[in-house]
């Protein structure tokens, strides 16, 4: 029995041989009909015997590609299609397109055989790819993803790539970037002045320069990267002077993974990430007599690992052998250079060379960070391998909305029918050009993705630069989200929960609806509303935004409200923290309540110990305190330190005093910091324990979120989840969204589609 039908699958299915995948199914199984992409998806027209259409919607739904992800599948019977065989036609444009495209795909095994095989014609070729590996996002300019459409179409093919692009049976049938030494891109090596250098094998020649301790601009998919020997101490000291980055760790390229046994310490979980195919960066512990240059990640356990993910890398790596510092080409705090003219003015005083090629990135997206958080995978900074692949909701919108994130660590986000767009990585909204970058990005979004929202959502602060910018819009309807929580909510709609649950939201910063700062919080939430139960204490910030740069401040503010010292009484304490700090003023601020905000920030308390354990008493860059803090603990250490969970009549508040004074007897007892820093983290631990016991007890609610950024440490992650779990609490942490203010813009999303177009709770 013949029958004739449409498909129309919807998903991943453009740029990943999801067509030629059909076409030899439809072959195998004597169809007649054809396939192409529209700019919503791919429709599939198919006619022949019943069961082996039935086959092919099997092959659909079990045995699709590697890259591709069906997200729908609808089937309808047609008339006959009139056609005598099967055929792949061009691509047709619809009304409403969402088209979902690939991200940006390390080399595949196949395309390296070849790199590395001297039959083959495209041997030591740095541009090698197919349709299973390759640039995608970061080349395209619009959709359907065709040549036509990416930065490819200035490369006109050569008959032999021609050949293969049009052989469905080939590996590298409608491969969008396909290229060869004959047609594609071509390197080339420029010294800071713009001289070109001349050489055979510039590979080669680039790596000479790399072993003689210059610093190299290395153009790679999503932009610059800065490159240098990591083991070179001078060099790596050079590019921390030149890039203006004083302790924060660089990235670290390794050869290949034998690599990671000399390096470091690791489970199987963050061999498996290191190995996937996105290729994050993975930040796993580094061993004592580890040969990467301390200076790569000062005081810090850890090292951000990568695999080559380009075959550029490869030939690279493979030429010289050694981990490469490979950290995003910028000057601290700005964006990404991904342009060649930007990227040489920006750069002339950073690298001493520049290995650059001519094909053009349209859109920035910087290397994404990963770490294995409480023996699961946890994206930290989503961006190449994982952008722009959506979120599933657990329900479907009607309207479309703009979050605008978060101040730092800022991404945006788009709700449309059942997917959440999170933009990659922008950075910290703090200057122009990641504000440009930023605009740049949504317009993109809204090209590619045909998004038109009718609501924007952003945060409560009214001075951050999204904030702004949702408000400078007209013509559209704005919802203003409580900071923590939307971090509780993105939790909730990664774990697909729709239900009140306790919200447990650690971070540094964060506007409450009381006008003070947020960020030790304990909520009772759901999509539409949340309720605030305890937090932590406050205690003032003197100098506000300099108290976070300078965390002594802070541990000074909370001496100075314990004992309600003054000067004379303070320094008689001989804080070791205090040496050489003018805290006079501090204390005359704090006497006058002089630019001293209110807080209740997790992460400013763990800055607060730091200081006091005389660790760290100023910082270099966002949480380096609190790391530090971390870094140096006994985690055999099983004590703690007293608190009390206070109650009010209003909220619960977390007091800190006897902690404190437990902290400072140790000091003066000189017990060990390790042992100190440990017992620290083992009372947080506690605290959310009694605190969700006490949820529990009062309101029935057992299912606990761990959601900011303070859960991106993994020693105090760990314990929180072990005692947690012990409890009989279910616990939800993050894995695809980022825990820290990366994952900001999906929780506001979704509050603010539920508060404005939702009037019932389903």
């Amino acid at each position: 029995m013949n029958i004739a039908v449409k498909i129309y699958v919807a998903g991943i299915v453009q740029g990943v041989g999801f067509r030629p995948f059909i076409y030899n199914i439809a072959k195998r199984n004597k169809l007649v009909g054809q396939i192409y992409n529209n700019s919503k998806g791919v429709i599939i027209e198919a006619e022949g015997e019943k069961i082996n259409v039935d086959k092919l919607i099997f092959a659909i739904k079990n045995e699709a590609p590697p890259l591709a992800s069906i997200r729908e599948l609808e089937t309808e019977f047609i008339n006959s299609t009139g056609l005598n065989d099967f055929f792949i036609k061009e691509s047709k444009l619809a009304e409403d397109k969402l088209t979902l495209i690939s991200p940006d795909i390390s080399v595949c095994d196949d395309c390296l055989e070849e790199l590395k095989n001297p039959e083959d014609r495209r041997f030591e070729y740095p541009f090698i790819n197919c349709t299973n590996c390759g640039p995608r996002y970061t080349i395209i300019k619009d959709v359907p993803y065709d040549r036509p459409q990416t930065t490819m179409n200035v490369f006109q093919m050569c008959p032999e790539c021609k050949k293969e692009y049009e052989n469905p049976d080939n590996r590298r049938f409608h491969a969008q970037p396909i290229a060869c030494k004959k047609c594609g891109p071509t390197l080339m090596l420029k010294d800071n002045k713009g001289k070109i250098i001349s050489s055979e094998n510039l590979i080669k020649k680039a790596v000479s320069l790399i072993k003689q301790g210059f610093i190299l601009a290395i153009k790679g998919l999503g932009g610059y990267h800065l490159a240098c020997d990591a083991q070179n101490t001078i060099a790596v000291r050079n590019l921390r002077k030149r890039k203006l980055r004083i302790d924060k760790p660089f990235a670290v390229m390794i050869p290949s993974i034998e690599w990671l046994d000399k390096l470091c310490i690791y489970t199987p979980k963050e061999k498996e990430l290191l190995t996937d195919i996105r290729r994050p960066i993975v930040l796993i512990k580094r061993k004592k007599d580890c040969p990467v240059a301390v200076d790569v990640a000062p005081q810090n356990n850890y090292i951000g690992l990568m695999l080559p993910y380009t075959p550029l890398h490869k030939l690279i790596m493979e030429s010289y052998n050694v981990p490469l510092v490979m950290t995003s080409a910028n000057i601290s705090e700005e964006p990404i250079a991904y342009q060649d003219d930007d990227a040489f003015e920006r750069l002339k005083n950073i690298a001493d060379y520049f290995l650059i090629h001519d094909r053009e990135v349209y859109i920035r997206c910087d290397d994404s960070v990963a770490a294995v958080l409480g023996n699961k995978k946890t994206i930290l900074r989503r961006a190449r391998g994982y952008v722009p692949t959506p979120v599933e909701l657990p329900f479907n919108v009607e309207k479309q909305v703009l979050a605008v994130g978060a101040h730092l660590k800022n991404t945006f986000c788009f709700l449309k029918n059942k997917y959440a767009f999170i933009s990659h990585h922008i950075g910290d909204l703090e200057n122009l050009p990641t504000m440009k970058s930023f605009k740049q990005g949504i317009l993109h979004f809204k090209k590619i993705f045909d998004l038109n929202p009718e609501l924007i959502v952003h945060d409560l602060h009214p001075d951050y630069l999204s904030t702004k910018y949702a408000l400078d819009k007209k013509d559209c309807n704005k919802v203003a989200v409580q900071h923590h929580h939307a971090h509780i909510v993105s939790c909730m709609v990664e774990n697909n929960l729709n239900e009140k649950v306790i919200g447990v939201a650690f971070d540094g910063t964060g506007l409450g609806t009381d006008g003070n700062i947020w960020g030790g919080e304990f909520l009772i939430a759901d999509y539409f509303s949340f309720e605030r139960f305890a937090h932590f204490e406050y205690f003032a910030l003197p100098g506000g935004e300099l108290a976070i740069k300078q965390p002594w401040r802070t541990a000074y503010s909370i001496l100075y409200k314990l004992y309600n010292f003054n000067n004379g009484e303070i320094s008689k304490e001989r804080f070791d923290f205090l040496k050489d700090k003018n805290y006079e003023i501090v204390s005359r601020m704090l006497e006058k309540n002089i630019n001293s905000p209110l807080t209740s920030a997790a992460g400013r308390l763990f800055d607060a110990v730091s200081a006091l354990c005389d660790i760290r008493t100023e910082v270099n860059y966002e949480a380096q305190a609190a790391i530090e803090l971390q870094m140096i603990a006994d985690e055999k250490e099983k004590g703690s330190y007293k608190f009390d969970i206070i109650n009010n009549n209003e909220t619960n508040k977390v007091s800190f005093a006897k902690m404190i004074s437990g902290i400072i007897n140790d000091l003066k007892s000189d017990i060990p910091k390790s042992k100190i820093s440990a017992k620290f983290h083992n009372t947080i631990a506690r605290v959310i324990l009694e605190t969700a016991k006490l949820i529990h007890k009062q309101r029935g609610i057992n299912k606990v979120i761990l959601s900011g950024g303070v859960f991106q440490n993994s020693l105090l992650c760990d314990k929180t989840l072990t005692l947690l779990k012990k409890n009989n609490f279910e616990v939800f942490t993050h894995s695809n969204v980022p825990p820290n203010d990366g994952g900001i813009s999906l929780g506001q999303a979704v509050i603010g589609y539920f508060k404005h177009f939702k009037n019932q709770r389903y």
